[in-house]
């Protein structure tokens, strides 16, 4: 068998998920999926990717992930040249998947449990839909209706929101209150006022459901770590379950001085690529949550090792995302085959609607747990209706 054809997708309306399709001699195709700068992307895969991989057989998954990644610019980095061969990876592992008849958690060791259960990241329908993603610029409030406008929902009454999430068996949430005064003060300060602002949406879910709630808190690498150290401290009344992100992923040692300040746990970080800095971080006690995402660090090939890295380290697997649907899927299968993972990110105005609009098949969530998806490969392809898209561009490289 051999790989014919490299297809890119992408569309003006959802700029930033770039999907690839990988062909073969033998009829089966591959899809897969990367998240932001798609147009960058799309160019190194033709560009620089295609000339290795076209004329080679699909199935050596491990030796062509090295293909892509011994490039010079692409080591241990989330940057273009990694987002491109994370794409076209987790296109092979669903390839394979097809050629065998059988679903991704099964080439990988096969399901560790039955369901495995979900927090739901409070995000909206317009969330990250800009090209150029910014904390609180991009969040897009109000830029679409719905059930699940999560985000409103916890700058709004967060509380009252944690009860929707516990009437759907949701029983973890994340949200990121101290993003506007991180990015008014550029991430150097925060006044007593600000503090008492963002702790708000935490007081309003202690009140109203107790402990019934898990919080994780999300930074997005926004502040410097003295400030960092103050907010964990007043945190920790409300009993977060990890903060994520708090400063800077570029020093396992400030990361380490973070974590050894609070009780609460330290999620590091969908913003790693490979396996390498993970390492840093786990040897330094820096972080106690490895998180991942399988569109950025390195596609499936690399998020296992990851995974195992941690689960050498003591330490629970617990895969992003706030990304694409075929992303999601991929996350979820390696979810189930990872005897570490804790918990599965998901977002419900995401999987509960543009998700559905772009693939076949979306992972079920029935009781605040996600099952295990079913059918070769993924088990989800994408919608006739986004071929026929009037904003679609479509690129190809061929074997000649």
């Amino acid at each position: 068998m051999k790989i014919t054809k490299l297809e890119t997708l992408r569309t003006e309306e959802f700029s930033n998920v770039l999907w690839v399709r990988v062909h073969t001699d033998a009829g089966p195709v591959g899809l897969g999926e990367t998240f932001y700068g798609a147009g960058a992307v799309e160019a190194h895969i033709h560009d620089t990717l295609a000339g290795r991989l076209l004329g080679q057989d699909p199935l050596r998954i491990e030796a062509l992930n090295r293909v892509m990644t011994d490039l010079p610019m692409a080591q241990a980095s989330t940057g273009v040249e990694y987002r491109a061969a994370s794409a076209v990876d987790i296109a092979l592992w669903d390839l394979f998947g097809k050629v065998c008849d059988q679903p991704v958690h099964q080439l990988l060791g096969g399901l560790t449990c039955d369901r495995l259960r979900v927090y739901n990241t409070c995000a909206g329908y317009g969330y990250v839909r800009s090209h150029n993603i910014r904390p609180v610029d991009t969040w897009n409030l109000g830029a679409s209706e719905g059930p699940h406008e999560d985000l409103a929902g916890f700058m709004g009454d967060a509380g009252a929101l944690a009860e929707n999430l516990l009437e759907d068996g949701i029983t973890a949430m994340k949200i990121w209150p101290f993003d506007p005064p991180a990015q008014e003060n550029r991430g150097l300060y925060i006044s007593a006022a600000q503090m008492r602002t963002a702790l708000e949406p935490f007081e309003k879910i202690r009140k109203a459901v107790g402990d019934r709630m898990d919080i994780m808190v999300e930074f997005h690498s926004l502040w410097n770590l003295p400030t960092a150290k103050k907010i964990a401290r007043a945190l920790e009344p409300y009993a977060p379950l990890w903060y994520e992100d708090p400063i800077r992923m570029n020093s396992p040692q400030a990361l380490a001085e973070y974590a050894a300040a609070t009780d609460v746990w330290v999620c590091a970080s969908e913003t790693l690529g490979s396996r390498f800095p993970y390492k840093d971080m786990l040897e330094r006690d820096a972080t106690h949550v490895a998180m991942v995402d399988l569109c950025w660090t390195g596609g499936i090939t690399e998020g296992r090792k990851i995974a195992s890295l941690a689960d050498t380290f003591q330490r629970p697997f617990a895969p992003h995302d706030c990304t694409g649907p075929v992303g999601y899927a991929a996350a979820v299968h390696t979810s189930f085959s990872q005897p570490n993972t804790l918990i599965q990110e998901s977002v419900r105005a995401f999987y509960t609607g543009w998700y559905r609009e772009l693939v076949t098949e979306v992972p079920e969530i029935e009781d605040g747990h996600v099952l295990p998806m079913e059918g070769p490969g993924l088990g989800t392809e994408l919608q006739p209706a986004v071929y026929e898209r009037s904003d679609l561009t479509v690129r190809k490289s061929e074997l000649t």
